[in-house]
């Protein structure tokens, strides 16, 4: 009996995941990927002067490292990138679903969420306030996000490794989850009425979990939608924005000391 197409696709996808390789670069980058023994090492490629750095992380990882020339740098990366001579290739990580990943997470727990925010450097600085503030986990879809790579966890300085990043297949429907498990959604919105500290105050002691759009399209309307308020980060001129992943530290800090 032929398999049907969908059947035949997803195994496709999962074969192509299966397979799928970063690599990672940067001193910071590569050793905090080496101390990490959640995370699948294929390959490292370094120079001398980087190992001399590295080296008691390459130890603890057991992995053998393959000396580079630094004028001729083997490792398969994008000329612009700024390896410092550290580069390792590794399994994207996996945190697993939202459902199973916070349902420890505790009644003060902050949840980030991102609409199509598909900027890398972005992406690894929110991580990296992430981290900071103690969210639980940053929650963005598979699709039209920024994936898991090298230029994304050079900008997380460190924090890829640490700070839950779940990729879900939809964003509306894992905010729904959310809510059943307790949360209330928050959706940071230029244009809304009521601003962030109110509307935080309106969660009282329930879990949270803010929801940040791409900068220029925002967040999309089903997402709005499937919010319980909407809210803006006050401003102190009639004209002000902030980066997105500014905007997440901003609000991340404004839930923590609800």
């Amino acid at each position: 009996m032929k398999k049907p197409t969908w059947v035949i696709d997803k195994e496709k996808a999962r074969r192509a995941a299966a397979a799928e390789t970063v690599w990672l670069f940067g001193l910071h980058a590569v050793r905090d990927a080496l101390l990490n023994p959640a995370r699948e090492k294929l390959r490292l490629v370094v120079t001398k002067n980087a190992l001399d750095k590295l080296s008691e992380a390459v130890a603890a990882a057991g992995v053998e490292p393959e000396i580079g020339d630094p004028r001729k740098f083997p490792a398969p990366l994008d000329p612009g990138s700024v390896h410092q001579g550290a580069a390792l290739e590794v399994k994207p990580l996996d945190w697993g679903a939202p459902v199973d990943r916070l349902a420890d997470a505790g009644a003060g727990a902050v949840v980030l969420c991102l609409d199509r925010v598909s900027d890398p450097h972005n992406v690894g600085a929110i991580l990296r306030s992430a981290e900071v503030f103690g969210a639980a986990a940053v929650i963005a879809p598979a699709r039209h996000s920024a994936p898991e790579t090298g230029a994304l966890a050079k900008t997380a300085s460190g924090a890829l490794e640490r700070q839950p990043y779940l990729r879900v297949r939809n964003l509306a429907g894992s905010l729904q989850e959310l809510q059943n498990m307790g949360y209330f959604v928050i959706g940071l919105d230029g244009e809304a009425e009521e601003e962030l500290e109110p509307s935080l105050k309106t969660a009282g002691d329930r879990p949270i979990a803010l929801v940040l759009g791409a900068e220029g399209p925002g967040l999309r309307d089903r997402t709005k939608e499937t919010c319980d308020a909407l809210a803006k980060i006050p401003f102190a001129r009639d004209f002000g924005s902030l980066n997105v992943s500014n905007a997440a530290a901003v609000s991340l800090y404004a839930a923590q000391r609800r």
